[in-house]
């Protein structure tokens, strides 16, 4: 534990996500600013925040109260994952627990083009459900989790592309690209080409990191499965709302004593 004074605003980022990474950066050396990022731990080899970096669970909602307060956390900004529900809950209700002030930086989803054919699940499951009618040759890019929805369609060859070896019950036609993005459109494009997909399956993560294969989908004509975002927890407190980084340095900074507010160059003398 670091005593960070009482003129000192220590806030806690959640997530692993390029924004959560972008939103360290952009408060990491400010005067008054202690910048905490906390990682789940699922992914090795993670890229790291800028700023000090804590990697594993906190043992639910109590226990990430209870390190909060521990650690004189005074504002939570929780940048993860939009799939990121059970996190995204405890954070909701740690901070409540705590009377901490609580930010969700999401970024926003992807939204349909002319040209697209895009088909609304409502979940991994539902989204199964929907593809024998729809190809036989699947790209399958909704991450490492979750894949058992898949596991029972034999009659379907799926190309898998996770950033980690996936474990539990698979596809039993498959093969497993381990690939870390982004993912730009034309080498999209290329893959898609070579391994003849005939349906891509995606969640509506947004974001212009992973956004090729839609622009690749939409080339080939090919549908594609997009799996809805969760609903957001509905117990209070309800968080505010932030959709860029710029948003989030400056509630962040709102939060923060007047001397922080000023740039990490600022503080570096003439």
């Amino acid at each position: 534990m670091v005593d960070a004074g009482p003129d000192t605003l220590t806030v806690l980022v959640l997530g692993g996500t390029a924004e959560a990474r972008a939103l360290a950066a952009g408060l990491a050396g400010r005067p008054g600013l202690r910048v905490i990022s906390s990682l789940a731990g699922r992914v090795s080899n993670p890229a790291l925040p800028e700023g000090e970096v804590r990697v594993g669970g906190f043992g639910g909602v109590d226990g990430l109260a209870g390190w909060a307060r521990a650690e004189q956390v005074t504002a939570v900004v929780d940048a993860t994952h939009p799939f990121a529900e059970t996190i995204s809950a405890h954070a909701a209700a740690a901070c409540a627990q705590a009377g901490l002030p609580l930010l969700r930086l999401v970024r926003p989803g992807w939204e349909a083009q002319e040209g697209d054919d895009w088909r609304d699940a409502l979940s991994l499951a539902d989204a199964a459900a929907m593809l024998p009618a729809l190809g036989t040759r699947v790209f399958l890019t909704t991450g490492r989790q979750g894949l058992a929805a898949f596991a029972g369609l034999d009659r379907l060859w799926f190309l898998i592309r996770c950033v980690d070896p996936p474990s539990g019950p698979l596809p039993a036609r498959r093969e497993v690209l381990l690939a870390r993005g982004p993912y730009p459109a034309e080498a999209e494009l290329g893959l898609m080409r070579r391994f003849a997909i005939g349906v891509l399956v995606t969640k509506n993560s947004g974001g212009p990191l992973t956004a090729g294969k839609l622009a690749a989908a939409r080339v080939l004509g090919i549908p594609v499965v997009m799996v809805r975002r969760p609903a957001a927890a509905a117990a209070p407190p309800v968080p505010t709302l932030a959709a860029t980084v710029d948003d989030a340095v400056s509630w962040v900074l709102g939060q923060a004593p007047a001397r922080a507010r000023g740039s990490p160059a600022d503080s570096a003398g003439g």
